[in-house]
C-alpha cells in the first residue's frame, strides 16, 4: 500500500464550516423541480388579507341567503298553521251542534268557546310578523319554561305520528 493511500489523521483545525451567508439556496432536488423561492416583500400579507376579506364577504352573503330562506319557510309555515287552525276551529263549530244534541247545550257552548279561542289564535298568527311571533315564543319560554317544554314535547309527538302515518301510507 502506498503512502498516499493511507488515511491521514484529522487534526483539530482541518475541518472548517462553510462561511455563513444571508441568501437562501434551495436544496438541489427543489432547485431542479422548478420551485421558486422569493423573499417576502409584503405582497404575501396583502394576498392573505384579501383572501380573508373575500371569505368574510362570502360568509356574510351566505348568512344573508340562509336568513332569507329561513324567513321564507317561516312565512310559509305561518300561513299553513293559520289555515290548519281555521280548519280546526270550523271542525269544533261543526261538532258543537252534535254535542248539543248528545250531551246538552252547556257542553256545546264549551265547544263553541273553544272554537272561538282557536279562531282568535289563528287570526293572531296571521296578523303578526314572523319576528313578532318569535318574540312571543321567547317571552312564553321565559315566563313558563315547563309549559314550553310540554308543548314542544306534544308537538314533537304529534309531528312524529303524522310523519309515521305518511310513511305507512307510502308503503
Amino acid at each position: 500500500m502506498a503512502e498516499t493511500d493511507k488515511p491521514q489523521a484529522i487534526e483539530e483545525g482541518d475541518i472548517m464550516p462553510p462561511p455563513a451567508t444571508t441568501e437562501f439556496e434551495p436544496a438541489a432536488p427543489l432547485k431542479d423541480a422548478g420551485v421558486e423561492f422569493e423573499p417576502d416583500d409584503g405582497k404575501t400579507k396583502s394576498t392573505i388579507g384579501d383572501a380573508k376579506q373575500a371569505a368574510g364577504k362570502g360568509a356574510a352573503s351566505f348568512q344573508d341567503q340562509a336568513i332569507d330562506k329561513v324567513r321564507m319557510f317561516a312565512e310559509d309555515g305561518k300561513a299553513k298553521a293559520g289555515g290548519a287552525l281555521d280548519q280546526f276551529a270550523q271542525m269544533l263549530i261543526d261538532a258543537a251542534g252534535q254535542v248539543d244534541e248528545k250531551l246538552g247545550a252547556q257542553y256545546g257552548e264549551y265547544a263553541r268557546t273553544a272554537a272561538s279561542s282557536v279562531q282568535g289564535f289563528a287570526d293572531a298568527v296571521r296578523d303578526k310578523d314572523v319576528d313578532e311571533l318569535a318574540d312571543d315564543v321567547r317571552g312564553l319560554v321565559r315566563k313558563s319554561p315547563a309549559a314550553a317544554i310540554g308543548v314542544t314535547a306534544a308537538l314533537g309527538f304529534a309531528l312524529a305520528r303524522v310523519v309515521h302515518a305518511g310513511l305507512d301510507q307510502r308503503a
